[in-house]
Order: structure tokens, then sequence, then C-alpha cells
């Protein structure tokens, strides 16, 4: 009793513990509350906690007198300091465990570009202002230099977290321009926060003990991490995530180096960046990390922050002509600055000026080191007076609002920023990096997609960024009129809980397959109805800017080689899908003889797959080819393909065919005069770029009708291990003509039903592709 009457104060029960969680509480409530208005508007999150915390801060509910008292307490600011520690620790660490560094690497120069550009004008401004900003602000001389050095970095830093909450919440984080923004904030920051080190450190004359102390800590822990890290993904095979000890003991890796930083030098978030940015992405280890810290620092730590800058606005600060005038000239400097300098760099670059304008609104985005600018320069660097630390704070704030908002505008009126430019892989440079996104139903359907995405990644140094989905179906077991603890124990699962030993096996044969390949594969979860699991499959595939999705077969292949349905909602789905998507939809029928699979075993990087590309015309067949050409790059691929032409075109050609036997032209394409003049440019440059360069291999097959093309199928079918054909949209092809007679599904085209038949003698799997329709007329004139 005696314990319970301390922890609480009996004296005193709104002690500055209990007011730091009031307010952390209240923030959450109000921010929520603005968030509901203000999302409809399409402003992001930050603007609404901001605006939360300006409502219970001095410029509005703490002007009541008793709700000042209880709010600014004279100890509190120790408690606010903690819980900005453990934030600043928390979400670095969660940024550098996201962020992907072979993208920086590879995008460096134009990233860095981009932030120095703006960062150095910054700077030069803020120089050029921070002399008249001393006599205004009646600062001791004897410290000038320190402010001008502070003013420098804050015109010149952009808020990392800031800008990766703002292009979340609006949606662009994984647009090519999004993702600049963001590696060019994170360049930035961590260029800023080095600065103010290195200038703290030669203040207390320590820069290198500091440096050295940081650097091996540093090393310490993301050695420790790494073998932390494989060692607990081996004693966890037989679990979905890592145990919550095991979760404690890593992130007390991370808050004690944190500390031992913080101890003896100026700031850890360096150095919680990097830790993890190098921890190891593949396991569990990783994957409970991502999925606790990111619930725990989007939903309560980034809100509570953002709120805490709007809590600190103080409006009656502003009460002379000349403190107004300070704010101004900051924030028009700020945003003036950021603007030309990054429009400098894009113009440098040659990146369009309305990206440019973009970029430099983004990189406007202030936030916490700004905070911890100010507060670690005082008595050091700088002797602040309240006024001048009050109006600094208050221009932070306003800057983040206005960028916000205007940020919002942008995407409204340039669309097209945010657009995917190419939905399908025709008109898709094959070096480009490559979006997919692969769904699954079961542990059944990994193997086939996995080879597939395997295939698509050709050579490893070709980009692509590989999504995967485990689409589940919500089954509304749980009954009304029975009380909580009368349920059964499946009544009671949340979605945490859906899928099962399912999740277990899609999560080993994914961390299986990114040891094998070195392919991150970030993958998600979809509970719904079968009704409305496309809806989930469209919007990620939208929000990911994907040019692929890939689906399973509803049929999988049984012991006897026979073809067996799986539910119906499957094909249901899988039908919605290709009628929705917002990109180009793949459809895998895993097949193999004896029932063992056949190109699933790309998997093992063992044995050579011999794959072929039939093409009879068409966007579809087209979209196959373009597929074909990444494949066809990956090693141990040895692509054919195969173009089906009508007997009557061989009258352009010097010999006589009989109409019933077949020419094989290899390395050689010899009816370019004859088909869609669409079909014949394509195959002209896929000839020129890879038949001729002996990389594919190239077959013509002269038939008359579709009976002679199911023949020509049937002869070839033991050859290959994977079969890859358009859907549709060939019209009336004579070529295909009464093969539709006994089509089982339509949704696979008449090609890719007759293949993926359990009538036909063909033991490879097939992959069919469906080019994206621009319209609704062009799907439905298949």
């Amino acid at each position: 009793m005696d314990a319970t009457q301390r922890m609480v104060c009996r004296q005193d029960f709104f002690n500055p513990l209990t007011s730091m969680g009031l307010q952390m509480s209240s923030i959450l409530v109000i921010s929520h509350f603005f968030n509901l208005v203000l999302k409809e508007l399409g402003q992001p999150g930050p603007i609404a906690q901001i605006l939360a915390g300006l409502v219970l801060g001095p410029t509005g509910l703490s002007n009541i007198h008793k709700v000042r008292d209880f709010f600014f307490q004279a100890s509190a600011a120790e408690y606010y300091e903690i819980f900005g520690f453990f934030c600043r620790m928390l979400f670095m660490f969660l940024i550098g465990l996201e962020t992907d560094l072979s993208y920086i690497l590879k995008k460096l120069k134009i990233s860095s570009t981009i932030a120095y550009g703006g960062a150095m004008v910054g700077a030069i401004f803020g120089i050029a202002v921070s002399f008249f900003l001393h006599q205004q602000l009646m600062l001791n001389d004897k410290k000038k230099f320190g402010f001008l050095l502070v003013i420098m970095l804050m015109t010149a830093y952009t808020a990392c977290p800031v800008v990766i909450r703002v292009a979340t919440d609006l949606k662009f984080a994984t647009s090519e321009i999004g993702r600049l923004a963001i590696y060019s904030s994170i360049i930035n920051e961590i260029t800023c926060l080095i600065v103010f080190g290195f200038i703290l450190g030669i203040h207390k004359m320590a820069f290198f003990g500091d440096f050295f102390l940081t650097v091996f800590v540093t090393l310490v822990v993301v050695g420790i991490n790494k073998f932390v890290a494989i060692w607990f993904n081996r004693r966890n095979r037989n679990k979905k995530y890592l145990t919550n000890p095991e979760l404690l003991f890593i992130l007390s890796l991370l808050i004690g180096n944190s500390m031992i930083i913080e101890m003896y030098t100026s700031n850890s978030v360096i150095s919680c960046f990097v830790i993890g940015i190098m921890f190891p992405k593949e396991g569990k280890s990783a994957r409970t990390l991502v999925q606790k810290l990111s619930y725990c620092v989007h939903n309560f730590i980034l809100p509570v922050y953002f709120g805490y800058l709007g809590f600190q606005f103080d409006a009656s600060r502003l009460n002379s002509l000349s403190s107004v005038a300070i704010v101004v000239i900051m924030v028009v400097l700020s945003i003036g600055s950021k603007i030309s300098g990054t429009l400098a760099a894009c113009h440098y670059l040659k990146i369009p000026l309305n990206h440019g304008v973009f970029l430099g609104f983004c990189l406007n985005l202030k936030g916490h080191a700004d905070v911890v600018f100010i507060g670690q320069a005082t008595n050091s660097l700088v002797d602040w007076n309240s006024e001048a630390y009050n109006l600094l704070l208050i221009t932070i704030v306003i800057n983040t609002v206005i960028s916000g908002p205007v940020l919002a505008l942008l995407m409204r009126r340039e669309d097209k920023l945010f657009t995917q430019t190419y939905t399908t892989l025709e008109h898709h440079n094959p070096e480009s990096e490559l979006r997919t996104l692969a769904c699954v139903y079961g542990p059944r359907h990994v193997s086939g997609v996995l080879a597939t995405m395997a295939a698509i990644s050709g050579s490893q140094p070709t980009p692509m960024i590989p999504y995967m989905m485990h689409l589940i179906e919500l089954i509304q077991k749980r009954r009304t009129n029975v009380s909580y603890h009368e349920l059964e124990d499946d009544e009671q699962s949340d979605n945490e809980d859906y899928g099962g030993n399912d999740v277990l096996e899609i999560n080993d044969a994914v961390d299986a397959f990114t040891t094998a390949t070195k392919i991150i594969v970030h993958i998600s979860k979809a509970v719904s109805a079968f009704s409305n699991l496309y809806e989930d499959v469209c919007n990620v595939a939208e929000d990911m800017h994907t040019s692929i999705v890939i689906l399973p077969f509803h049929k999988h292949q049984r012991i006897d080689g026979k073809m067996e349905s799986a539910k119906e909602g499957v094909r249901i789905t899988n039908q919605k899908v290709l009628r929705h998507a917002p990109c180009s939809v793949g459809i895998i029928v895993e097949r193999g003889q004896a029932g063992v699979p056949g190109f699933s075993q790309l998997l093992d990087y063992v044995s050579v797959q011999q794959v072929a590309t039939l093409f009879f015309g068409g966007p579809d067949d087209r979209e196959a080819i373009a597929w074909s050409t990444r494949i066809a790059s990956h090693p141990l691929v040895n692509l054919t393909v195969i173009r089906f032409l009508s007997t009557e075109s061989s009258s352009t050609r010097n010999e006589r065919v009989d109409e019933r036997d077949d020419i094989e032209v290899f390395m050689s394409l010899a009816s370019l005069e004859t088909g869609n003049d669409v079909d014949n440019a394509f195959l002209n440059d896929f000839y020129n770029r890879s038949v001729t360069s002996g990389q594919v291999g190239y077959v013509e097959k002269y038939v008359n009708n579709g009976a002679q093309t199911v023949a020509a199928l049937v002869d070839i079918g033991d050859m290959y291990s994977l079969f890859i054909v358009g859907k549709g949209g060939r019209g009336h092809s004579p070529l295909t003509t009464g093969m539709s007679d006994w089509e089982e599904c339509p949704e696979l085209g008449t090609v890719g039903d007759l293949l993926a038949s359990s009538d036909f003698n063909v033991n490879g799997s097939v992959l069919v592709v469906q080019q994206y329709r621009h319209s609704k007329k062009e799907f439905l004139d298949d």
C-alpha cells in the first residue's frame, strides 16, 4: 500500500510523470480527430498531429491557468528528454532496418546531389541571415559563431522521419520521385548530424575520442547483431516470430549502445541508423523487428513526437512586429533556399521542373534534429534566451505545417508524377528496376511463384523489388449469441492468427529463397472474403507501383498427373484480378512429370531449365515476349521463342512447303512481311536485340488451323519445363480455330487452357500472361 501511495504521489497526484502520460494520451486522441477530418482533404498525418499539439499547447488549452500548471511542471523537461531519446533511437533504427542500401548506392550520385544542393544553398542563406537574427535577438556576442553554425544547420536540415511519414500517408513513398525524396532526406539528415557532432566535438576538444568511441561501440553491436540474428533464426525454425525475450535482448543492445554514446559523446542517431541498416535482413529476426517496431513507431511514437513539436508552439511569443519578422524571414529563407537549391541540382541532373519543386518542398520538412540542434547547443555553443529559443521552435513548426499541405496540393495537380509511366513490360526498359507482386493462397503455391520470380529477376545485377501477399479467406465463424469465454479457440483468432501454420511454411520458403538468391522479398498478408480479396491485391499493386502481378492457378497437380481444383473462390479472385489489375498479370500453372515440379527446380540452382515462349500475335503475346526477355537473362534458363504462322505465308519463301510439314528456322526471322505490323516491328526489335546475340533461340512453325497447332504443341510437350504464352487479344486467329471448343478455364485463354488441361500431354508448367488493359473496351475485345 505504501509503495502504491508513493508511486502516485499522495501529496501531489499530478506529478511530471502522470502529466507526461496524460499529455501523450491527449495528443493521440486529439490528433486522431484531426486526422479523420484532414484525411478527407488529402492532408498527411503529421499535420494533424502537430495541430493536436497546437490545440493542447500554450497556443490553445494551456492558456487556461490550471491546464498550464498541470502540463508545464518544473521537472517535466527531464521526462520529455528521456522520452525523446527513446523516440529517436527506435525510429532511426527502424528507418535503417527498412532502408534499401542497394538502391541508395545505385542512386547515390542523384540523391546526394539533390540533398546537398538544397542543403548548401540553405546553409549559405542561413549564414547570411544569422548576423541580422543575432542582433535582433540580442544574444551574447561571445558565442556569435556558435549561433551562426546552429542557424546554418537549421536552414540546411531535412527531417527524414517526417518525409517518410508524409510520403507514406500521401502514398508516394514507392514512386520514383518519392524514393528519391526519402533517400535524399536520409543523406541530408545524416550529413547534418555528422557536422553537428563534429562541431560539438571540436568545441569540447574531444572530437577524435568521441568519434572512435562511437565507431567502436557501433561496430561491436553490429557484429553481435549479425551473430545473434543468425542464431535466433535457427533457434526458431518452427515459430513464426522471435519470442519476446529474444526481441528484448536485441533492443537492449540498441539501448545500451545509445546510452553509452549519449553519455560520452553528443548524439546516437547516426549509430542507431547504421545498426539498423547493417542488421541482417533475412529471416525471422528482421521480420519480427519490422512488424513489432512498425506498429509502435508509426502509431504511437511518431504521432506523439510530432504532436510535441506543435505542443511547444507558443503564439504568445509573436507579440511584436520584430518577432513576427524574424519568424517570417526564417520561414521564407528556409523554403526559398530549399526550393532554389533543389531546383539547381535538378537542373544539373536534367530532372523536370515540376519534380524539382515537389522535391524542394519535401526537403523543407523539419523535425526532431532541429530540436536537438537547439537543445544540445544550449550553454555550449549558444546562450539562448527564452524568446530566441521559442521563436526558432515556431519556425520549425510553421515550415512543416506549410510544406505538408503544399505537397498534398501538388500531388492532386501532378498526378502523373506518382503514377506508373509504363504498366506493361512491352514498353519497360529491361535494364530498369522491376517491381513485382506475387500472390499465394497457401504453401502449395510458393515454389512455383518463387521460381517464376527468380526467373524474372534474370541476372543478379538486374534490379527487382519483389513483394509477396499471402491471401487468406476470412471465414465468419464467430457466434454472436454467446459470451466470449464460450467461444472456441478458432473463433477467438484475430488477423494475426489467420493463416495458421501456412504462414510459417511460407516464411521458411521465402527465407530459403532469400538465402539462395540474395533477393529480399517483402511479405504481407491480406485477410478478406474471396469476394473482396481482389481489391486488396489491386490496391497493393497500385500503391507499390508494381509492373507485374503473379497469381497461382486454382488447380494443382495430383500424384497421378491429373489437375485437381482447389476452392472456387481462388478462381473467382484470379478472374477479378485479371479484370481490375492496374498492371500486367501472369498466372502460373505448376506442373511436372509424376507430380514432381519441373520448373520449380530452378530454385535449386543445379539444372538448366528449357523454356519456350509461344507467339501467335497480339498484345498479350508481345507482353509474354517482354517477360521472356528478362527470364532469358537468368543463367540457368535456355529460352526458345516459337512463332506460329499460317502456311499461306510460306508462299513468300523460295521453297514450297507441304501443309503438314513444320519448318523450323533457328536464329532467323523469315516472315516479317506477314502478320500484324505491330507484332512484326516488336519481333524485329526483339530478334536484333536477343536472337542475333545468341541469347535466345528462335523457331517458326507453319500451321493451317487449330488442329495442326494442337499437333505441333503435342510434339514439343515434353521438351520444355515451362511454356510462356499470352492469354489472348489475338482476335479471330485461324491458328487457334476450334481450340476453344473444349475450353475449361477462359481466364487462361485458348492456348493456355489447352496446355494446362489434364487431357493434354504436356509435362511443363505454364505461365499465362495478360498485358495491362488501358480500357474496358480492350478487355472486352479479347
